[in-house]
């Protein structure tokens, strides 16, 4: 009897439990739905109290909330309104009113063009020399160039063109290089945290002194964040999103501009990857884009290394997401497309997600991954520096044995290279310098370059003079931008073996083509780093108040600095000897009771003649 009772309740209790089950399952959707509603409720509530608190400290999430909506509103858009949108362009599909449409936007711009050139350089003649250098670098390529006849100039001017628009809002425009710089600042917080785990690994002295210990930890921990991105499919987003734009805009073919977008997020290995299944049937113009690409940019995770040299954060950026489509440009010029290609549909191609099964594995593996680069990276640097120390002892040793003192390849460099370096923008002054880092960029590594680059720029703001013993010490913060651009990509010799390697790998019946295209990708991504570096140079203006030099020197001042350097120079350049005991001073110095005293600071400091 009570085994009975027992038997009927728990039948009774299993037919409730499956009439609730059926009921949540019937209405799962609706739950989803106001579960999901009350979590936008709370991030509103707690996203509306973080800016009440403090605006400023809410920035940054603030703006990710922003994008966030932007994107969500788009999809919306896009899912209501996209067939009637496709509707109301047939129109425009017309040959003569497309012909006509594009002829019109060919003459507004080249008339923009020529109006912002003249008003704009009016006031800085020297950015003409930048935009000479555009031109003599684009004559060079086509000159260079495979098919004369079959050049797509819709490619080449669209590209060229896009590069210069997107330098004009990161550089000239307020919002651009305020949301650009305050990117790299953000970026550079991030990759502190990089000192969490390696100081627990290698302690606070190696990391704080050594530099293995300081910046190869940081590509292990950007390998790691992409490998996330890619699991969750962020990155496949971004860069789709943007090889969508650069196809329709250019008239590339998906394969190609999707390979070339996904340079700037990954190395030139890593990014034929996303395109692997389609390299076998891909034409030699395409291949050639995919290699001029891999070339033209860096990757993610040793752009964080080089922000750990202390290399300007947003030009770094600017620098590899301009080289896009530029690279696509000029591999067009170069190398056009004579062949049939197949993948000539507006749709692109998709993209898979990682293989990874949760985020735990995607990070492991990204951070695994990121080992390799790690050790190469090392091995490199010492490799190369050693060989570098070598050729220097020998060509020293040559070069005395003539009564040639100091000859060196960075000074060989500086006398072959200085011509193309002027022409990219750079001070007559400072063209030496400049020369010799593209020629080590070039001829050694990337890494080497930016390495020596920092050293310069460490000298800098150190308030080191600029001239020591007739040698100058450092370059100019125009140079530094213009050579930053330079600098900012894989264009060397070592790196024609790593990409065959990476290339043959996938498809290695196209060994013998893969090599007869090459060293005209290598030559056509180290153009597109120079191009990139002369629009730098047009673009460039000084920002930011300058220092109010009479307030800064009638405080006491006794460390160098660059701004102690700056106006101690000013100070000597208004100072003259009348043949009294007393200096006299002109400019915003005359009559100012404390010139005299900061004439004493300044001459503790540095060298000058009116000090003695």
């Amino acid at each position: 009897m009570p085994g009975s009772r027992t038997g009927s309740y728990l039948r009774k209790s299993l037919r409730h439990f499956t009439r609730a089950r059926s009921f949540c399952k019937a209405r799962a959707g609706l739950f989803k739905k106001i579960l999901l509603s009350l979590l936008c409720l709370a991030y509103a509530a707690y996203l509306l109290a973080a800016c009440i608190l403090n605006f400023q400290r809410a920035l940054a999430l603030f703006v990710l909330t922003c994008l966030v909506l932007l994107v969500l509103v788009h999809r919306f858009l896009k899912k209501i309104f996209g067939k009637k949108l496709t509707r109301c362009l047939k129109p425009l599909k017309n040959s003569r009113l497309k012909l006509w449409m594009k002829w019109v936007f060919a003459g507004v711009a080249l008339i923009g063009l020529i109006l912002w050139l003249a008003l704009d350089t009016a006031q800085r003649p020297e950015q003409l020399i930048s935009f000479a250098g555009i031109c003599m670098f684009v004559l060079i390529l086509f000159a260079c160039s495979k098919h004369h006849s079959a050049v797509s100039w819709r490619a080449v001017l669209w590209g060229l063109g896009l590069q210069f628009v997107f330098g004009i809002f990161v550089i000239r425009t307020d919002p651009g290089f305020i949301a650009f710089q305050w990117l790299g600042d953000q970026i550079q917080i991030f990759l502190n945290y990089t000192v969490a785990g390696s100081s627990f690994v290698f302690g606070d002295m190696l990391v704080k002194d050594v530099f293995a210990f300081q910046s190869l930890p940081i590509i292990l921990f950007f390998g790691c964040v992409m490998s996330i991105l890619y699991y969750l499919g962020l990155m496949q987003w971004i860069v789709q999103k943007i090889a969508w734009f650069l196809q329709i805009t250019m008239g590339t073919t998906a394969t190609e501009t999707l390979a070339v977008t996904g340079n700037i997020f990954v190395g030139m290995t890593e990014a034929p990857l996303l395109i692997r299944p389609y390299l076998a049937d891909m034409t030699l113009s395409e291949i050639h884009a995919v290699m001029a690409g891999g070339f033209a940019t860096i990757s993610g995770t040793v752009l964080g290394a080089f922000i750990s040299f202390g290399i300007d954060t947003s030009s770094l950026i600017s620098a590899s997401v301009m080289a896009a489509p530029s690279a696509l440009a000029l591999s067009k010029l170069v190398y056009p497309e004579v062949e049939e290609s197949k993948f000539k549909n507006k749709e692109g191609v998709k993209l898979p997600r990682g293989k990874e099964r949760n985020v735990l594995e995607a990070a492991s593996n990204g951070a695994a991954d990121a080992v390799g680069l790690a050790a190469n990276v090392a091995a490199n640097l010492i490799a190369f520096l050693a060989v570098l120390a070598f050729i220097n002892a020998a060509l020293s040793w040559l070069g005395e044995l003539v009564d040639i003192h100091g000859l060196t390849f960075q000074v060989i460099c500086s006398y072959i290279l200085r011509p193309m370096v002027f022409m990219m923008g750079v001070d007559w002054a400072d063209c030496p310098m400049v020369a010799e880092l593209v020629g080590i960029k070039f001829f050694t590594n990337e890494f080497v370059a930016y390495q020596q680059l920092s050293q310069y720029k460490n000298k800098r703001l150190s308030g080191v003079e600029e001239w020591i013993g007739g040698e100058k010490q450092w370059i100019s913060v125009r140079a530094e931008i213009i050579t930053t651009f330079s600098l900012c990509g894989f264009a060397n010799l070592s790196s024609i073996g790593i990409t065959l390697g990476g290339l043959t790998s996938m498809v290695p019946h196209r060994k013998s083509e893969l090599s007869k295209v090459v060293i005209s990708a290598l030559f056509t991504g180290a153009c597109v780093s120079l191009i990139s570096a002369c629009v730098a140079g047009i673009l460039y203006v000084p920002r930011g108040a300058e220092t109010d030099c009479v307030s800064f020197l009638n405080t006491s001042f006794t460390n160098r600095t660059y701004e102690t350097y700056v106006c101690c120079r000013e100070l000597f350049q208004s100072t003259f000897l009348n043949g009294t005991n007393r200096p006299s001073f002109s400019g915003p110095w005359e009559d100012k009771e404390f010139s005299a005293i900061a004439l004493v600071n300044c001459c503790e400091l540095y060298t000058s003649a009116v000090c003695a």
